[in-house]
């Protein structure tokens, strides 16, 4: 019997679903929570002590009763689609009002302060070695 729902656990089937995410199976449910967007593990460990849910349980040993329960305790939360459409929104509106932030956002630099001479490197991209521009001595003549 635990073979045929490992297997139906593969194909997809009997797949924890939660706010439009499927949960990762061989995690535990406070860390297989935190695969949904705006959902941490402050707010993952809050979540499963609120509901009542085993955090040592893996998700795929979960019942339906805990994922409806799960799922009722997210629904007033914003998460996924509408959070990521809020973070955006609010960038856009510091772009338009030309705020520092919205500036530095747009140039894709840091905005919090920090360095750029010599740090920011997966912000400013790939170090390129700029030369004088001077033409060498061999290939003038």
């Amino acid at each position: 019997m635990a073979s045929v729902t490992a297997r139906l656990a593969k194909q997809g089937w009997d797949v924890a679903r939660i706010a439009g995410i499927n949960l990762p199976n061989d995690k535990r449910i406070v860390i297989g929570l935190t695969a949904i967007y705006g959902i941490g593990r402050a707010q993952s460990d809050q979540l499963v002590a609120r509901t009542g849910v085993d955090p040592h349980l893996r998700v795929k040993d979960l019942t339906e009763d805990d994922v409806q329960k799960l799922r009722a305790a997210i629904e007033g939360s914003t998460v996924e689609g509408d959070l990521r459409r809020q973070v955006s929104q609010s960038i856009k509106r510091l772009q338009d009002i030309q705020s520092y932030r919205g500036v530095r956002h747009g140039k894709k630099l840091p905005l919090r302060g920090q360095r750029t001479k010599t740090n920011a490197r997966t912000k400013r991209g790939k170090r390129v070695t700029v030369g004088s521009g001077r033409t060498k001595a061999a290939a003038k003549t």
